[in-house]
Order: C-alpha cells, then structure tokens, then sequence
C-alpha cells in the first residue's frame, strides 16, 4: 500500500508541474503551440547555426534547403519574446547573416543571367 501512495503522490507532483509549467506559458502570453514550435525551431538552430558556418561552399540545392529551414527558425523566434531565446542570440544572428548572403548572393546570380 505505501508503494501506491508514493506512486500515485509522484503522478500528482508531476501533474501540477506539468500544470504550473503550462500556466506560466500562458501568462507570458505565449501559446502553448508556438512554444512547442519553439522548442522545435532551437533544435533547428543548432544544426543551422553549423551549416552556417561553411555557407559559401554549399550546392544551390543546399542552400535552397537552408534558407527554407532557416524561414521556418525565423518565423518560429518571431513568436516568442526575445527576453526568452536571448541565450541563443549568438546562434540566431550567425544564421540571419547567412541567410542574408545566401539570399544576396542567389539574387546577384539570378541578375547576372538575365543580362
């Protein structure tokens, strides 16, 4: 019987952090989606903020690829106050700057054919 009470006293500890969580979420008028996108979207980043790095010697495809993904990052930290995510700040400017010579550099490509 004291192994079910603990048991069942461990389910409710965890059910109202779970819950308390949730209510400061809220509170900071955050949606529970667009922080789980969030969420999402810094795992993203991680791999981004590396690709980043080395943007000048990818393929065409594979900057298609970043600045889609990077689209989706972007729209996801336009969601959630910045006092949140001002840790990864470093990481997110990094791969703004790359998106931003990406974008340039496909724009200069695609002018220099047409004339």
């Amino acid at each position: 019987m004291g192994i079910l009470t603990i048991i069942y006293l461990l389910v409710f500890v965890i059910f109202v952090l779970i819950a308390f969580s949730v209510f400061q979420i809220r509170s900071a008028g955050i949606k529970i989606k667009d922080f789980w996108g969030f969420i999402q979207a810094n795992e993203m980043l991680d791999k981004l903020y590396k690709f980043s790095k080395k943007y000048e010697m990818m393929s065409p495809q594979e900057q298609i690829i970043f600045l889609a993904e990077a689209e989706k990052v972007f729209s996801a930290y336009d969601k959630i106050p910045s006092m949140v995510w001002e840790e990864e700040y470093q990481k997110y400017s990094q791969v703004l700057q790359a998106y931003q010579n990406i974008r340039v550099n496909r724009w200069t490509d695609e002018s220099g054919k047409k004339a």
